[in-house]
């Protein structure tokens, strides 16, 4: 069965362009991973991304993730509730292009639906421009969450292209 799928990429340009949620609810934390751990980013992939058809790397081996989460280029950081996992966002430097692509961002479900998204988003915008990119970017699709889209423009980034796909 096929089914069309709307992707849309988006981008802000300037830290100053962010309509930033700033203030921390209370009990939360956020919290860069390190030393890196490759069997956290794993576990987020798998349970945020289960609802949202993430799928490219449920085929990966143990070697990929370590790869993967040691390079260098890839940043992850961790949302807490105190000291329960909530959520996370992985952040890759592409050098070549001096921009940062915010790669993965998600809460586990019972997270969701608490207005944490939005905090969540504007840290990794922030921890993204801690580099000095030329933009930070992101790609979303009609399977990520109802809210994903409005989160990513109510921030503050644009849709700068628009793609339909069949998977």
């Amino acid at each position: 069965m096929n089914k069309k799928i709307e992707r849309n990429y988006l981008e802000i340009n300037s830290i100053t362009d962010l309509n930033d949620v700033s203030v921390s609810p209370e009990g939360y934390s956020i919290q860069f991973v390190n030393p890196k751990d490759f069997q956290l980013n794993k576990f987020f992939y798998k349970n945020v991304g289960k609802k949202h058809h993430w799928v490219d790397r449920l085929v990966w081996t143990e070697k990929q993730w370590i790869e993967y989460t040691s390079d260098e280029k890839v940043k992850t950081y961790v949302l807490k509730n105190n000291n329960d996992l909530a959520g996370y966002f992985e952040l890759i430097f592409h050098r070549d292009k001096n921009e940062i692509e915010i790669a993965y961002l998600g809460l586990l479900e019972e997270y969701q639906n608490k207005k944490l998204g939005s905090y969540l988003l504007s840290s990794a915008i922030k921890n993204s421009f801690l580099d000095k990119p030329y933009r930070v970017w992101v790609h979303t699709c009609s399977l990520d969450h109802k809210n994903a889209l409005t989160n990513y423009t109510a921030r503050g980034m644009k849709i700068f292209k628009k793609e339909t796909i069949t998977i």
